[in-house]
């Protein structure tokens, strides 16, 4: 080990000498503007705001001259070659997600290994004979469209499936036969945030319609719910809910099983909704509302035997699982189904005569099947501690499917027998990764102000706690999201080189349910970056790692958290990744569907709020004469969930006032979006450029892999 040490010191030593005399950091010069926002008494200088125009000319020049200059610096790191053979080599097997069944039918993705989009088939479950669905490879060699939902009738003739191209929220909804895959004519544009939801022979989706300016930065208003009906047009859908007052909103539809009910779901943020429903058998517009919001979250499960179970968080942080009278559907008439318990619930779905029930226990999986008196009747057994992903049941079947996944256990499919309880695989992947050669802990540490808080700590068993270990630590901590243990191939060509990975359970997520998640908000959310560093102050006193050995990494709201952090604690990190991230804190609810972030973030519009995010802005805290760790920040052209706008100002502002030796990078993808669809090709290339960046800076070298089975 010490001898490799001494080696790698050498060759870094070297490289970074020949880069050094290759070329200085001079980068490409970015132009200032005068413009001054003034919020309440206090003047904001905004210099970079002309990049916020993305149609303009002058933006694109910018980006074109930036994605040169990093691709130049990239490109002549080490072990670029090697990383790629060894990520190719891992990433092709075939890989298969969830099934479910409607009718005769098995529906499925299947992807070969490094198709850049996986592949849509159905089966059927008698003959066993297989067809190709949809598969997205074929609408685009370059893998930029991307498959997003998809919805059979309920006859089980015809399948609605939306299409995303070059990663943007936009959408267009689709229509083909089962089981041959005939496209209809049918074609529904400038749907965004939108389930489908048939009835009948149409269904219900939701749309903001055309917008007049950028589609990739103007803010969304006025989201309605249509019904379309099979063979009409678009023009001719019909229009089913709407509100004129309330602008910021967004509606989707749900239809109940029975096609008895129609629920809408009102939102104003990423938390917190109202919930209508429409008796269908009476008048399909005619709406009674079952719960206000936006303090609470609401979710119809299904309607069973004429009343409606329903999930909420109502007085209940962990969730809890109740009845609703629709003949009287007022809160106090409300029956308790399944109590809150201590672990945070989760999935709810009907499989045969039981209730499908999912929780999250110290941030691990656990599942159990409750029957409709609400006494628990069966736990599901899982393979050790890990994550279910997609339980895919019904009433009707007697079959389930689900996928389980651990940090060193890649996604395999298991399938689940009413008749005996037992459980099956029914898929696993063959992997070139041996789990054993990894161990997986999860510690509890204090937080600046006391908190406890969970990280799952993963390494290789031989990795020696000296404090010398290259160490990724991981982040999100917002918006109820939960970071539990996952299988990520771009993560093993870091912990198989002997590098340490952390993800911190912080607070703002869901991990520990509602009173969680809200103590990372709004005029709390410093102590999300609080849990962040305390995070790594206890990698280093536990001698897993040291400054010098640290990278950070996080995207969209961790994206935040990498931008925050790097300048609150500089000394603290050695390499700094904040990818799609939300970095104006000032002007993030200006564009598309920011607005909805603010439950979270607050708003420069309210005094208080203004004076709180203001002192933790990424882009506003840039300091000058501060040695920040070497920082590589990734966007995309066509990112609309967090605009690049963000990043560009980001990077604008290291690039002038940082003048120590680390490099101030932006990397920026064409034709990608937030991340959703990214093709295999483009998450590469992405992972390429990011671990030779953090390889160099942690002082790593690459050594040959050989699993011994």
């Amino acid at each position: 080990m010490k001898v490799r040490r001494v080696l790698t010191a050498i060759l870094l030593l070297t490289f970074t000498m020949n880069m050094m005399a290759q070329k200085s950091l001079n980068y490409p010069p970015t132009k200032k503007v005068k413009q001054t926002d003034k919020y309440f008494k206090t003047k904001v200088k905004d210099p970079y705001r002309w990049l916020e125009d993305d149609r303009s000319k002058e933006t694109e020049a910018w980006v074109d001259s930036q994605i040169e200059f990093t691709n130049d610096y990239l490109s002549k790191l080490p072990y670029r070659d090697e990383l790629r053979e060894r990520l190719e080599k891992l990433w092709d097997y075939p890989k298969m997600g969830v099934p479910f069944q409607k009718g005769d039918y098995l529906f499925y993705y299947k992807n070969s290994g490094t198709q850049n989009q996986s592949v849509l088939y159905c089966q059927n479950i008698h003959t066993k004979a297989e067809n190709v669905l949809i598969d997205p490879n074929k609408i685009s060699e370059s893998g930029i469209v991307s498959v997003g939902s998809i919805s059979l009738s309920r006859d089980g003739k015809y399948m609605a499936y939306s299409l995303s191209e070059g990663g943007s929220d936009w959408n267009k909804i689709k229509l083909i036969t089962i089981p041959d895959a005939k496209e209809l004519d049918d074609e529904i544009n400038w749907v965004k945030f939108s389930g489908i939801s048939w009835r009948g022979d149409g269904f219900y989706y939701s749309s903001y319609g055309e917008p007049e300016g950028s589609a990739l930065s103007q803010k969304n208003e006025y989201h309605k719910v249509y019904y379309h009906k099979l063979g009409e047009p678009q023009s001719k859908d019909i229009l089913i809910y709407e509100n004129r007052e309330y602008p910021l909103r967004n509606y989707s539809a749900s239809v109940s099983d029975d096609e008895d009910f129609l629920f809408i779901y009102e939102s104003q943020s990423t938390s917190g909704n109202s919930v209508y429903f429409a008796d269908l058998k009476k008048d399909e517009k005619k709406f009674t509302q079952i719960a206000e919001g936006f303090k609470f979250d609401y979710s119809i499960v299904e309607v069973i035997n004429g009343k409606f179970l329903m999930k909420t968080n109502e007085n209940a942080p962990s969730y809890k699982l109740v009845w609703v009278n629709p003949e009287n559907p007022n809160r106090d008439k409300w029956e308790e189904f399944i109590p809150e318990q201590e672990s945070v619930l989760q999935g709810v779905s009907l499989f045969g005569p039981y209730v499908y029930v999912q929780y999250l226990e110290k941030a691990n999986s656990k599942a159990y099947l409750y029957d409709y008196n609400g006494k628990m009747a069966q736990e599901i057994n899982l393979p050790g501690i890990g994550t279910i992903g997609g339980f895919s049941s019904d009433k009707e079947y007697d079959e389930a499917y689900y996928a389980f996944t651990s940090f060193s256990y890649p996604s395999t499919i298991f399938k689940l027998k009413l008749s005996d309880y037992s459980t099956e695989i029914y898929f696993e992947p063959q992997v070139d990764v041996k789990p054993d050669y990894y161990v997986t802990e999860q510690v509890f540490y204090p937080s600046k102000d006391g908190t406890k808080v969970s990280m799952f700590i993963v390494r290789k068993k031989d990795v020696e706690l000296d404090g010398n270990n290259p160490t990724l630590l991981y982040g999100y901590g917002g918006f109820n999201i939960s970071l539990t243990p996952s299988f990520s191939i771009i993560r093993m060509l870091f912990l198989e080189q002997g590098g340490v990975l952390a993800i911190p359970n912080l607070r703002g997520g869901g991990e520990y349910g509602k009173t969680w998640h809200r103590a990372g908000t709004k005029l709390q959310k410093q102590n999300v970056f609080d849990d962040f560093i305390a995070a790594a102050e206890y990698l280093i006193e536990k001698k897993y790692t040291n400054p010098s050995k640290i990278a950070i990494q996080g995207g969209s709201n961790g994206g935040l958290l990498v931008g925050a952090t790097m300048l609150q604690r500089p000394d603290l990190f050695k390499v700094a990744l904040p990818a799609v991230g939300v970095l104006d804190m000032l002007r993030y609810h200006k564009f598309t569907i920011g607005w909805a972030w603010a439950d979270d973030y607050g708003t420069s519009d309210v005094k208080e709020e203004f004076e709180y995010i203001y002192k933790y802005s990424p882009v506003h805290n840039v300091k000058k004469g501060v040695e920040y760790p070497a920082t590589l920040i990734t966007t995309a052209d066509h990112d609309d969930r967090v605009v690049p706008a963000h990043s560009f100002k980001f990077a604008a502002e290291l690039q002038a006032k940082y003048k120590g030796k680390n490099p101030m990078l932006i990397r920026i993808d064409k034709q990608a979006g937030h991340g959703a669809g990214k093709p295999t090709s483009k998450q590469m290339d992405e992972a390429i450029d990011t671990w030779s960046f953090v390889f160099y800076h942690l002082g790593m070298t690459y050594s040959p892999i050989n699993y011994i089975y």
